[in-house]
């Protein structure tokens, strides 16, 4: 029942037709055909380049390193400002969603850190409702984000050493907590081991579900808040080199989510918290709040897909393509892929 309703909620916009017609009409026939043989539904047109806060491609290398002080010994404070608001994001062409953020966007930014650090977090409640930020890992209770519920217009200056390294969610822990989740409240905390990680494509991919008609079910589900965004815009990787995901899932009303990557298999580093691989697979399936570190290399070129192993979810949004290209150039251009500084090698003090 709740594929209908989405589906009959969705068409009114444009969403629910055949993939061949949402490329015919954007002019990108290339994947035409690696998509037909899928028989994929998919949205027609595009969101806007802000429609979540943030553009969903930017924000697969965007990390937020806080501003950064030097202590008198010797150890590293970083210190962001966090707001929480209300906004409305667009989900799908056409489809708005009334979510509570943080900075204005979901998810909120990727908090990036190394292991010993100093983090300093100055809360601001702009929103309409008390709120907290509870951080996944090791800090003192009263850092924890569940009590004092920080009212309207209230301040929170949350303060701990980062650990352990690894990936870690944050979010809102106030009452009702599905509700506080589901509207938008949450992110991704990367900590880094003190000896880094090895240089590697690094993306943040947080899947996501959206209640639009109010009925405690998901109509629209996505990797980073926009249905289908990574089929319009596949993100491209030079072939063979390494490409690391954090991954995390932050989906409410759904027991589990997953992913699945066609055509290859990944290194599974379960939190992050261990160096060594705790498994070589192609799926992987999460509870809301787990989250985990995926390393792999696009060895031939052509589309990837990857998408979660629940058709229903990936036929309501929460699907897209890697792009394995050959010539370095490609990472310069306008439409939506990564950018050639994208790069990045984990565990280095912040710029």
């Amino acid at each position: 029942m709740r594929r209908g309703v989405a589906t009959a909620a969705l068409a009114a916009t444009g969403v629910g037709v055949v993939a061949r017609t949402m490329r015919q009409a954007a002019g990108q026939t290339e994947h035409i055909d690696a998509i037909d043989a899928h028989l994929v539904q998919a949205t027609v047109g595009d969101v806007g380049p802000d429609a979540i806060g943030i553009d969903p491609t930017d924000f697969l290398t965007t990390f937020d390193r806080g501003k950064v002080v030097r202590l008198p010994d010797g150890r590293t404070l970083r210190e962001w400002d966090i707001v929480a608001q209300d906004r409305t994001i667009e989900v799908a062409p056409g489809i708005t969603f009334a979510a509570w953020t943080y900075n204005g966007q979901v998810p909120g930014p990727t908090l990036r850190c190394t292991e010993g650090d100093l983090l300093r977090i100055n809360f601001l409640n702009a929103g309409t409702h008390p709120h907290t930020v509870h951080f996944h890992g090791f800090h003192p209770p009263a850092m924890d984000g569940v009590a004092p519920m920080v009212e309207v217009g209230g301040r929170f200056v949350y303060e701990f050493t980062a650990r352990p390294y690894g990936l870690h969610p944050y979010h809102c822990h106030a009452i009702p907590l599905k509700k506080h989740l589901h509207k938008g409240l949450y992110g991704a905390l990367i900590i880094d081991p003190p000896e880094g990680r090895a240089p590697a494509r690094e993306l943040v991919m947080v899947m996501n579900g959206f209640d639009t008609d109010f009925d405690g079910a998901n109509e629209v589900y996505a990797v980073n808040s926009v249905a289908f965004h990574y089929m319009h815009h596949p993100i491209r990787i030079r072939r063979g080199e390494l490409v690391r995901v954090y991954l995390l899932n932050l989906t409410e009303f759904d027991p589990i989510n997953s992913f699945h990557l066609h055509a290859g298999m990944f290194k599974l580093f379960r939190t992050g918290t261990r160096m060594d691989v705790h498994e070589f697979t192609d799926i992987l399936m999460l509870c809301q709040g787990e989250r985990a570190i995926l390393e792999f290399t696009l060895d031939d070129l052509g589309q990837y897909m990857f998408h979660a192993h629940q058709s229903e979810f990936a036929e309501l949004g929460w699907m897209g393509f890697f792009e394995s290209v050959e010539d370095p150039e490609a990472f310069n251009f306008d439409d939506g892929g990564l950018l050639a500084g994208a790069l990045c090698t984990s565990g280095t003090v912040a710029q």
